[in-house]
Formats: structure tokens, C-alpha cells, sequence
């Protein structure tokens, strides 16, 4: 491992092996997650649930006891117009609500960290449009990525993305600016940040042994978010409800390796046509 300008950590490939470790078991929190999500439940058992599987699985949760004041649980539980950091607890899902899962574990000092928006019940076409767009836009970021590009090529993929899809009330998409996306490895959040929009071409280089997390967080109306009570939760501005969707990557010279998702991310980037990178 080391270290480049800004505090930019380059991994060994047996190092993004380990990280692999913890992006499994973050993704398999998550899909257990998705499949527990139902009227009725609340964020609090989500929770309960999430931590019985990352200790069960070698693993410490990241977001329980981080930063100030120290964030209460394991996972981040976001309902309807929360966008990021809802704190689980009595609340109960209804049908038609949307929750936003992000989840974070260390494995042998290496982290993962991913998010996913899950309907809960029926939801309305806004609701299903608002997901289908975010978690697209994260995949473009991720083809946008190659070695030697930069940090902005994802940030220019995901807006541009958003930009060209059909608002299902006639408006646009609120991309939130003020939450980004980042490097990740020995701690959860380190520099480069990966914004959700701007200009390609910037940033630090796309180079082997770069981790990120790419997580666009968009809104069926205003960009701009409040900070509640609780000093944690995001929501938007207006009331306008909200996805959030991420994943670790990285790039091999085979292409992109999607640490957190259970295939590596083979499938979709397949699908979009780019080279998967992993094992």
C-alpha cells in the first residue's frame, strides 16, 4: 500500500483481495435486508439484522460509533424524503414507501460500503422512476471509469445520465451536491471525494489500487437538503423523496471490479458493455 498526493491510499492487489472479503459481506447484509423489507418492519429490526449478520460473518460494522456525535446503529435507514443517515429505530414501514439501506463493515481493518433504495410494498411510478434512474446512473459511473481516466469521469457519467431521463411529473431530478462519494480502503472515508456531478477530466487519475465508493443520491425535486434534530439525518429540502444508491469499485487492467455487489458486478457491466475486471 501507499500513499499519493491529497492522502490518496493505492492498495496492493492482495489488499483489494481483503477489501473484497468486506464488500461481500456488505452486499449479502444488504440483500438480506432487501428480502426483510415489508410492511410493518421496522428500521430498528432492519438494523438489529444487519448487525447480527456482519458479526456472524468475521465483521465490525463501520457506521456504529462513527464521528460526532457517534452514529447509533449499524446501518443508515432512510425513509421517503430522509436522502441519507436516517437513524433506525421504532419507526414502521408502510406500503408504498421507499427505504434507503446503506451499510458499511471492516473485515480485517478493510472496509465496504454500499447503499441500496428498497420499495416497500406497492409504490407509485414516481417512486419506481426516482430508483431505476439513481441506481442506473451509479452503473454509468462505474463504465465511465477506466485507468488513467479520472476521478470526474464518474462524476460527469452520473449527471449526465440523470440529466437525459424523463422526469415522471414533467420536472427534473434534484442531484444532491452537498454528499459525495469517496475513496475508501483502511478507513471508510478518505480522499478522493466522488461527486455526483461536473465537468470530466479532473480529479486524481483512475489508477490500479484506487478504491471508491460511487453513491448518487437524487431527488424527485430540490437539490438541497436540511440537517434534522438528531444532528444525522439528511432530508430534502422541499419534501421531495429521495433514492441513494452505492458501491465500492476498483479497476484491474481487465476493467471494473465491483467489490460490494455479489458478482462482481459482472452481469450489469456486461450488459452495458464493459470489460469486468474481477476474479
Amino acid at each position: 500500500m501507499s500513499f499519493r498526493d491529497r492522502g490518496v491510499e493505492i492498495k496492493t492487489p492482495d489488499q483489494i483481495a481483503k477489501m473484497r472479503v468486506a464488500g461481500l459481506l456488505v452486499g449479502q447484509t444488504l440483500e438480506l435486508l432487501r428480502g426483510a423489507v415489508a410492511p410493518g418492519v421496522t428500521t430498528g429490526e432492519l438494523d438489529a439484522l444487519a448487525e447480527q449478520n456482519i458479526r456472524d460473518g468475521g465483521g465490525v460494522p463501520s457506521f456504529l460509533g462513527y464521528g460526532e456525535p457517534p452514529f447509533p446503529a449499524t446501518i443508515c435507514a432512510s425513509v421517503n424524503d430522509e436522502v441519507v443517515h436516517g437513524i433506525p429505530g421504532a419507526r414502521r414501514l408502510e406500503d408504498g414507501d421507499i427505504v434507503s439501506i446503506d451499510c458499511g463493515a471492516i473485515v480485517a481493518g478493510w472496509h465496504g460500503d454500499a447503499a441500496l433504495t428498497v420499495p416497500v410494498g406497492e409504490v407509485s411510478a414516481a417512486a419506481r422512476s426516482l430508483m431505476r434512474v439513481t441506481e442506473e446512473a451509479m452503473w454509468r459511473g462505474f463504465a465511465a471509469a477506466r485507468l488513467g481516466g479520472r476521478v470526474t469521469d464518474i462524476s460527469h457519467a452520473v449527471e449526465s445520465y440523470v440529466r437525459s431521463q424523463p422526469h415522471p411529473d414533467g420536472g427534473s431530478f434534484g442531484i444532491v451536491e452537498d454528499y459525495t462519494g469517496h475513496g475508501i480502503g483502511t478507513a471508510m472515508h478518505q480522499p478522493p471525494n466522488v461527486p455526483n456531478f461536473g465537468r470530466p477530466g479532473r480529479g486524481p487519475r483512475l489508477e490500479r489500487g484506487l478504491a471508491l465508493a460511487v453513491e448518487p443520491m437524487i431527488t424527485l425535486g430540490s437539490k438541497r437538503t436540511l440537517v434534522e434534530d438528531d444532528d444525522w439525518t439528511i432530508t430534502s429540502e422541499d419534501g421531495s423523496w429521495a433514492a441513494h444508491f452505492e458501491h465500492t469499485f476498483t479497476l484491474t487492467p481487465n476493467g471494473v471490479w465491483v467489490l460490494t455487489a455479489i458478482d462482481g458486478g459482472r452481469a450489469k457491466l456486461e450488459e452495458l458493455g464493459v470489460p469486468y475486471g474481477g476474479d
